[in-house]
């Protein structure tokens, strides 16, 4: 714990332990029932159900609160001797993260707190302590279960990412049906009014041949080529062609 400026007089550093998740704050951190009752770790006037304990300071107060129960350590604000920028407090954990009874693999806070005389909170700091017997053998398996972890949710991103991708090339992709195509509807911006009447009038025409049924247009044309066919064969008997006068014969009269 850092300070810009010495605290007032009399002032202390309670360091208390809880439980980091939510489910299990309200329940106060205590030493498992072994270790509380094995005589070689209940030396001095140490209460044995406190968890933290302070080496080497024989002005460490052990306290517990009569409301919520909790157990802190106590000690008083010393200032740094001089040539040196800290002062350092030894604290001790008696019993292991895994200790069935205790913590049982529950995570814990350590939680410092510096206070007056009159317990006005001055600071704080909090951090996560994790008690085991090989600190380097543990460290070493939770870095590589945290690497696991993290490529896992690296490979899983990168899943859902090509996946969020092939779903939306998907139907750009995939052929549409042919009724689908029909019904597909266009908008096309023209300049000037004369060829907005034009394309309207082409686009009507199609609307309307749309609306007619295909035999009824079929017999249409069918009857149109005939008449087409009708008039250019009568045209051919009437005209002469070209270059030739046609000579009629006239009948001759009685009187001839």
């Amino acid at each position: 714990m850092v300070v810009d400026q010495p605290p007032p007089p009399g002032s202390v550093l309670r360091a208390t332990a809880v439980y980091k998740k939510s489910e299990h704050v309200a329940e106060v951190v205590r030493r498992c029932p072994h270790h509380e009752r094995t005589p070689g770790n209940n030396d001095g006037p140490v209460p044995p159900s406190h968890l933290i304990r302070v080496e080497g300071n024989p002005r460490a107060d052990y306290q517990q609160d009569l409301n919520t129960g909790r157990q802190s350590v106590v000690v008083p604000y010393e200032q740094p001797q001089l040539g040196c920028g800290h002062t350092t407090t030894l604290y001790n954990y008696m019993c292991n993260s895994s200790c069935m009874g205790g913590m049982n693999r529950r995570a814990i806070l350590m939680i410092v707190t510096l206070e007056t005389q009159e317990g006005l909170v001055l600071g704080r700091r909090s951090f996560e302590v994790r008690v085991c017997t090989c600190p380097g053998r543990d460290r070493k398996m939770d870095e590589t279960n945290f690497r696991k972890i993290q490529e896992a949710k690296s490979s899983v991103k990168a899943t859902a990412v090509t996946a969020k991708r092939s779903l939306k090339e998907a139907p750009q992709a995939a052929a549409q049906p042919e009724g689908s195509k029909k019904e597909e509807i266009f908008k096309l911006e023209v300049r000037g009014r004369q060829r907005y009447e034009m394309l309207k009038k082409i686009n009507d025409s199609f609307e309307l041949n749309d609306l007619v049924p295909s035999s009824d247009i079929e017999k249409y044309r069918q009857k149109h080529s005939k008449g087409g066919n009708k008039r250019e064969r009568d045209g051919c008997t009437m005209e002469p062609k070209r270059g030739k006068k046609r000579l009629v014969k006239e009948k001759e009269s009685d009187s001839d």
